[in-house]
């Protein structure tokens, strides 16, 4: 029988919500805290700008741009997919992940659906108001350069989900790596500001290797008329790198033997 993965989808959001109102306060507190803590997050860049100085090439708001879309980046993903490291951790340690496998569902798809994070919501609101506030005093944008920021956008959640499935796969064969996550948080910082501010090698690195840039810098570049021909050709790496995230972690579970991994 052909599995309904729209419906299986939408039920595990439906469900995902209904816990989530089980705890009414706990559900909006977290929303609020995530809303209040993103909207302060670019207190450093008001900082900066507010002492005389500046990133080169880029305004207050051109760079609170870039800080708004890595901030929706994050919530979304947050959302979608992030989830699925915690849950695959438990189910190696708790030795349940049998039960996942016997379903007549793809496995990292059910994982990925029923982790579902609807706190997520004032991570992406926090963004949405930063993104309002900074899109409105970036001049104007016309047609095109919607079209190029969302194309890009959507390549910087192909690359939050890469680097979430792969640090969920490394689950298998490495259960305490619950350091990976702040690694990977390191590394994602390269996308909040200019690339311009790094030097060679780390702007090919954040553009290319583990295309962070791609998470927040590159689309803010193209909805203010900054776009490049290099900024488009990382969409390739950044397709290559959620493919790779998929392949290693579907590899993972065809070795996965029991409690422990």
């Amino acid at each position: 029988m052909k599995s309904n993965y729209p419906g299986i989808y939408r039920e595990c959001i439906k469900v995902s919500f209904a816990t989530a109102a089980t705890y009414r306060f706990n559900f909006v507190l977290n929303a609020i805290i995530m809303l209040v803590s993103n909207v302060l997050f670019p207190l450093v860049t008001i900082l900066i700008y507010g002492s005389g100085a500046g990133f080169p090439g880029w305004s207050f708001y051109e760079v609170l741009l870039i800080q708004a879309v890595f901030t929706l980046s994050a919530g979304i993903s947050g959302a979608l997919f992030n989830g699925i490291l915690w849950v695959t951790m438990r189910h190696i340690i708790e030795g349940s992940l049998e039960i996942v496998l016997i379903k007549p569902v793809d496995c990292l798809f059910y994982l990925v659906a029923s982790t579902f994070e609807p706190d997520s919501i004032g991570l992406i609101a926090g963004g949405c108001i930063m993104f309002a506030i900074a899109a409105g005093n970036a001049g104007a944008i016309s047609l095109l350069m919607w079209l190029q920021f969302l194309a890009l956008f959507l390549a910087g959640l192909l690359v939050m989900m890469g680097i979430s499935f792969i640090m969920a796969a490394t689950s298998f064969k490495w259960v305490g790596n619950s350091r990976i996550p702040e690694i990977f948080e390191s590394i994602k910082s390269f996308g909040k500001y200019p690339q311009s501010i790094l030097n060679k090698s780390a702007a090919s690195f954040a553009a290319f290797v583990i295309p962070v840039a791609m998470v927040g810098c590159f689309p803010a570049a193209a909805l203010l008329g900054k776009a490049s021909m290099p900024m488009f050709a990382a969409v390739i790496p950044c397709v290559l790198f959620a493919l790779s995230g998929i392949f290693l972690y579907k590899h993972m579970i065809r070795l996965y033997e029991g409690v422990g991994g």
